[in-house]
């Protein structure tokens, strides 16, 4: 469905910005059938359709297969920069059911200098879309998707090639439902995102051409969406996935408060990933369709079946500064609704990053001109960490406030990128982390 057009300055920053972090998505198909997935002109490869059944323990690998690079090199000892896989591992969701979780690992052809065992880190893409077209593994294969239907750019192939660089074996995770066609993508469903993210590394160790083991380091990486589900899943790992040690953290620009994110996001650039949040929490929680059913008009039911098949890059062009009290029956924002509503606020409560301690020593970078994806609740994630006991190197990214929502997000993981892999190789090679919680009341 149509929304309000963008101004052709903004969208020409957004696709930029976009092509600098990323875009992609499709639909989904019941588990076991036979037809080829077809979403917004781009056919699923087979293997992203589940299994019927899964295996019982978690990070088992279902299947896998080589999966080529586009951008790589020959040479002697191997392609450069790695050889990769594609993965299809099982997971446990937020309701205790199976999940298959698709991916991508790969072996690098650089050496680690860093001593001991080859290290491991897990990449979290940040918003891809909630197609299945736009996930990352995919976008490995192919960085850039244009055929008149979709945008789909691999922007996070950029933090993967510079991990693979310094020879740390990555494996990417795809999420739940984003890929793997068997059900819509729970768009940063805090449980979902941790279990995938850990499952990741059990399945790594699995295979049988990787380097690492289960004395490999482990790190996690991730920025917006991303920085998210390593939070999550630094919180997690002791009740969920003990075996995962994890030797550093790296959570960028993290939605941990999704009612503030919620309110931010709204009639901004990205006003699309509304529809991908609402999506994926009636997925999660049915319970919450009759709130829906009762506050959601047409115009709101069109968009957003439309954007459950759409990559960043589509609701970009197709929803950038929409609001949503266009998608409402009482023409309230859903900012209003969630106030009005305690089943709501229960649920988004349930979601918020910062009440457990996390595993292991975390850089949580933020901007501080971020009103997207807003600084302050970033911030307070970090805040509620050092109050928990945990080891907290707080990066505040000071850059200026460009006026675009989408790029004072985004600038932020320019800026801060490389530092970020700088300090996780160092915390993999076994060098001690910084805390920042006694100073941390005194920066912005």
């Amino acid at each position: 469905m149509p929304a309000r057009p963008a101004r052709p300055a903004l969208i020409a920053a957004s696709i930029a910005a976009a092509l600098a972090l990323g875009a992609q998505a499709v639909p989904a198909a019941a588990a076991g059938d036979a037809a080829a997935v077809v979403s917004r002109g781009v056919e699923i490869p087979a293997f992203y359709t589940p299994p019927s059944t899964l295996p019982e323990a978690d990070g088992t690998l279902v299947r896998s297969e080589p999966l080529k690079l586009a951008l790589s090199l020959p040479s002697i000892g191997g392609p450069l920069p790695g050889r990769a896989t594609r993965l299809m591992y099982k997971s446990t969701d937020a309701g205790g059911g199976p999940v298959a979780v698709t991916g991508a690992y790969i072996e690098p052809a650089a050496a680690w200098h860093g001593g001991g065992p080859r290290p491991l880190v897990v990449v979290a893409p940040g918003t891809m879309g909630q197609g299945d077209q736009c996930a990352a593994s995919l976008g490995l294969e192919h960085p850039l998707r244009l055929n008149g239907e979709t945008v789909s750019v691999g922007y996070e192939d950029l933090s993967v090639y510079r991990l693979l660089a310094r020879g740390v074996a990555v494996v990417v995770t795809d999420y739940a439902g984003l890929g793997a066609t068997d059900r819509l993508h729970t768009y940063v469903n805090r449980v979902d995102e941790g279990h995938a993210v850990l499952d990741a590394v059990r399945a790594a160790r699995s295979l049988e051409s990787a380097s690492v083991t289960a004395g490999s380091p482990v790190g996690l990486f991730g920025y917006s969406q991303g920085g998210g589900a390593t939070a999550a899943a630094a919180e997690l790992q002791p009740s969920y996935a003990p075996d995962v040690k994890l030797s550093g953290t790296y959570s960028g620009a993290a939605p941990a408060d999704l009612t503030e994110v919620t309110e931010a996001i709204d009639g901004s650039d990205l006003a699309g990933a509304l529809g991908w949040s609402l999506n994926g929490f009636l997925q999660t929680e049915p319970a919450l369709r009759p709130i829906a059913d009762e506050y959601v008009n047409q115009k709101g039911r069109e968009a957003l079946a439309d954007l459950s098949t759409m990559c960043v890059g589509d609701a970009l062009f197709g929803y950038a500064f929409a609001r949503s009290s266009n998608w409402t029956t009482t023409g309230q924002s859903l900012g209003d609704i969630i106030r009005a509503e305690p089943a709501l606020q229960e649920f988004l409560a349930e979601q918020r990053i910062g009440r457990l301690k996390p595993s292991g020593p975390v850089r949580v970078a933020t901007g501080t001109s971020d009103n997207l994806v807003p600084h302050r609740q970033t911030r307070e994630m970090a805040a509620d960490w050092c109050a928990l006991g945990g080891q907290v190197d707080y990066e505040p990214v000071l850059l200026p406030n460009v006026g675009d929502k989408l790029v004072n997000h985004f600038g932020a993981l320019l800026a801060d990128q490389g530092e970020a892999i700088s300090w996780l190789t160092d915390r993999l090679a076994g060098k001690p982390a910084a805390s920042d919680c006694r100073t941390l009341p005194l920066q912005p």
